[in-house]
């Protein structure tokens, strides 16, 4: 068994983000007494992305992200609506709506009681929580490790150092980070000295190195039993 210890992240890995964001965002527009036009939440979206950015960066603590994409998108679309609602309503969608992707439980299923687990993850505590329980996946891992609530988030290697504190301390070369995002699981990974795998499901090209590079995330059993 080449590795003892898996860590995943949860969205766009485990977690249908996208969906997620489509859901929610759809019923924080209805809530605020806004109409949506479709561009509007590609627009989110890109606002969301660059905040988030700054969170990897160290610029922004990930609960300032919660309000101000919103203030953000109310001022570039000159919206007549309650950035505050929206945020309100926008993480309680998150946290309610949006599956897992097809097969993230078999993989999990297969990998618990064979492997210790662990999940970090750049979020929001309340969003990332909801998520955890309602779609059951507390059970899978002995360490669960969110950015808001530890004040610190990947790529710094702090905050892989937290997780494999809980899942204790196992050799760095038996562990594994399993993730989407280069800039923060893998460079994350790279930082803290352990072993990267790229969940690459839409074909992009790689802009750094991993050690290895799956488009499905069954691949995963493979690497690690």
């Amino acid at each position: 068994m080449p590795y003892t210890t898996v860590l995943f992240d949860l969205d766009h890995t485990l977690l249908d983000t996208d969906e997620s964001e489509r859901l929610a965002f759809a019923a924080a527009m209805e809530e605020a007494g806004a109409t949506a036009s479709p561009d509007w939440l590609a627009r989110y979206r890109s606002i969301n992305h660059e905040l988030w950015k700054r969170v990897e960066q160290g610029e922004l603590h990930p609960e300032e992200v919660r309000v101000s994409r919103f203030e953000q998108l109310v001022d570039d679309l000159g919206l007549k609506a309650d950035a505050e609602v929206m945020a309100s309503q926008f993480a309680a969608g998150l946290g309610a709506l949006g599956p897992l992707y097809p097969g993230a439980t078999s993989v999990l299923d297969a990998l618990l009681g064979n492997v210790s687990l662990g999940l970090i993850t750049n979020g929001l505590s309340d969003i990332q929580r909801a998520r955890l329980t309602r779609l059951g996946l507390e059970r899978y891992f002995s360490s669960i490790i969110i950015s808001a609530e530890v004040g610190v988030a990947k790529p710094s290697p702090d905050i892989f150092a937290m997780a494999l504190r809980d899942l204790g301390e196992p050799s760095r070369d038996d562990v594994l980070m399993v993730g989407d995002s280069l800039s923060s699981d893998m460079a994350g990974g790279r930082a803290a000295e352990i072993d990267t795998c790229w969940y690459n499901a839409n074909g992009h090209v790689a802009t750094a190195d991993v050690t290895y590079e799956i488009a499905e995330l069954s691949a995963v059993v493979g690497i690690v039993l």
